[in-house]
């Protein structure tokens, strides 16, 4: 049985994580999920320049480690004078990170779209971004809205990145109270248990919007 009293004595120390990793996460979110609609756009839009500009930060972002992105922002920038805090250097780059996933889901989505759609919407006058905004992205996003809730629970999984940069969330108390009590099992498993706080009524969500469109459907 896990010792209760490593919990009790450093509640402070996990709740200041567990805010931080909720913060960043929905910092994350909301970043990721806006760049990663713009780089789907750009991957069918009718511009050359933008398929190639799209397609190389998808198959770029994607084939390195999230940990070496972290480390440009957290090492590499002080060598410009630009110095981030751990906090900033994570969220940032987990933004840029899992964007490149959303993106790919995002454009599967517009993909399914018929293209009569957009056809039709440009004919009644709109522009190529109006069309798009109004017409195609509101239909594609809720096509894609179970992967997209998977790639946001893998996002809060990653925000423990910040444990590796001094970006003061839950794995990174869980590491000083690890080294502080010289215990290890124990502390990690309620660390464990403030990540389930996140990710079950996530997953349960997106189940249970999955459930909702295919009755829709």
């Amino acid at each position: 049985m896990p010792d209760f009293s490593i919990l009790f004595e450093n509640m402070d120390s996990y709740l200041e994580g567990f805010q931080n990793t909720v913060i960043a996460s929905l910092i994350a979110l909301a970043a990721s999920f806006v760049l990663g609609t713009l780089i789907a756009v750009m991957r069918i839009a009718p511009i050359r320049v933008f398929n190639w500009l799209g397609a190389a930060y998808v198959e770029f972002i994607r084939n390195i480690p999230l940990i070496l992105i972290t480390f440009i922002f957290f090492i590499g920038l002080p060598v410009f004078n630009i110095r981030l805090s751990g906090f900033a250097a994570g969220t940032i780059g987990l933004s840029i990170y899992t964007a490149a996933f959303i993106a790919e889901a995002i454009r599967a989505g517009i993909l399914s779209v018929p293209k009569g759609q957009l056809e039709a919407a440009r004919s009644s006058g709109l522009t190529y971004s109006q069309a798009m905004y109004h017409v195609i992205l509101p239909q594609a996003i809720k096509i894609v809205i179970p992967p997209l809730g998977n790639q946001f629970i893998n996002l809060v999984k990653n925000s423990s990145i910040l444990a590796v940069v001094a970006g003061t969330d839950l794995m990174y108390f869980g590491d000083l109270i690890a080294s502080k009590t010289f215990v290890t099992f124990d502390v990690y498993i309620f660390v464990a248990l403030f990540y389930l706080l996140l990710t079950v009524p996530l997953s349960l969500g997106v189940g249970y919007v999955e459930r909702r469109l295919a009755r829709s459907h």
